[in-house]
């Protein structure tokens, strides 16, 4: 299990709503959560795949929202 944590402009409730199913139909990601709290608004990804980041910031740009890896 990878743990990868993304940077985005996710910035309250409705966006996560509206990222949601982009990021639950990534079959490798077991659990996802934004963080709205940081000023990073960090999302963090467990996933059992190691190209999880580029499939993430993938389904992001989809979904109307950037992201960039942080670790």
């Amino acid at each position: 299990m990878n743990t990868f944590k993304f940077k985005t402009n996710i910035q309250c409730n409705g966006c996560l709503t509206q990222v949601t199913p982009y990021l639950n139909e990534l079959p490798n990601i077991t659990h996802w959560e934004v963080d709205l709290t940081t000023p990073n608004k960090t999302l963090t990804v467990q996933a059992n795949n190691s190209n999880a980041p580029n499939q993430v910031i993938d389904k992001l740009k989809e979904a109307g929202f950037e992201g960039n890896k942080i670790e």
